[in-house]
């Protein structure tokens, strides 16, 4: 059995793209080529250190989504749940709904499950913030968007690298829109 599974292909997640995003405006430019690509079901992990950017990164992907409304931090109420506009779903039928989950302040990973994350998982695009606070709970087949500052530009901007963490099916979803980006 052992010998089996040492010959299954290696399916782990894995850096296989990286941008940089020079400001606001390249981190819009992201969202809006990333943001139509997401189906129901997508699971999307954003990663990185408090201030990298994360909430800004979810905030361009659903405004590029079409919603025009405020989109605050999810920090207090931990989910934000947004729907399609009329718009978008003339544009696009297949819009997701959008749940925008900040799970800093979870203690135990089991306390999502109170906020009806698994409803996320199977009927919308869930966009979730410090998803190591899942735990064992993150679904498998997940993206995980890294963020890191690279340089300070000034108090209302960094440059920050973008890194595109996930499996082959992530890969080949992503390889038509962010081929220049791909590491090999």
């Amino acid at each position: 059995m052992k010998a089996r599974e040492m010959q299954k292909p290696k399916t782990s997640p894995e850096i296989f793209a990286e941008l940089i995003l020079e400001d606001l405006a390249a981190v819009k430019d992201f969202a809006a080529r990333f943001a139509p690509l997401l189906v129901r079901g997508d699971v999307v992990a954003l990663d990185g250190s408090l201030g990298a950017g994360k909430t800004a990164l979810c905030r361009a992907i659903i405004q590029a989504l079409g919603y025009e409304g405020d989109v605050p931090s999810p920090t207090f109420n931990l989910v934000q749940i947004y729907d399609p506009s009329a718009k978008s779903l003339r544009e696009n039928p297949n819009a997701p709904t959008i749940w925008h989950m900040d799970l800093y302040r979870l203690e135990r990973p089991e306390e999502a499950f109170e906020l009806g994350i698994e409803e996320a998982f199977d009927t919308a695009a869930s966009l979730i913030e410090w998803p190591s606070k899942l735990g064992p709970h993150l679904p498998a087949g997940f993206l995980t968007l890294r963020l890191e500052i690279c340089a300070i530009i000034d108090q209302y901007n960094a440059a920050r690298k973008l890194s595109l963490i996930g499996d082959m099916v992530w890969r080949e979803r992503l390889a038509a829109d962010f081929k220049e980006d791909f590491l090999s």
